[in-house]
């Protein structure tokens, strides 16, 4: 099963690169039509997504799938009002709903990951003792009698 859904996700995202840097051939490739006008935004909306979803698919935290999407999207969205062409009334209270969720699911990774490396010095520790020669269930030093029970 993981080399399935390792699969589908380099697929997904392989998708999703096309369509960020070259929509209209995938429209072509897709529907047989090249996608013009609002479809270009949209097309690299949804590869961002694509992307976004391989990452969250691989093996490993799926919360760095949608930091990367929540990241990536804000700076887009930006980019596409800055550039002024595509401006609508929903258009910053997006990027700025982005930034937000950006900086809390920044934040989230961050205790993730201070809760990973945190759980994984209690497991050596933990290991450490279970090993020591005075910890009464190391198989080296407890008695026959004590294992067995």
């Amino acid at each position: 099963m993981k080399r399935v859904l390792i699969l589908a996700a380099v697929s997904e995202a392989a998708t999703g690169v096309a369509l960020l840097i070259v929509p209209s051939l995938v429209g072509q490739l897709l529907f047989g039509e090249e996608l013009t006008g609002v479809a270009i935004p949209v097309a690299r909306v949804t590869g961002i997504a694509l992307i976004a979803l391989g990452v969250a698919c691989w093996p490993g935290p799926p919360l760095v799938g949608m930091l990367i999407y929540s990241a990536v999207i804000t700076l887009y969205l930006a980019y596409v009002g800055f550039a002024g062409s595509l401006t609508g009334i929903l258009l910053w209270p997006a990027v700025v709903l982005h930034v937000i969720l950006t900086a809390l699911l920044t934040h989230s990774l961050m205790h993730f990951a201070r809760m990973t490396k945190n759980s994984g010095r209690r497991a050596s520790a933990t290991t450490r003792r279970a090993n020591s020669p005075q910890h009464p269930n190391n198989p080296r030093t407890a008695p026959t009698e004590q294992l067995q029970q």
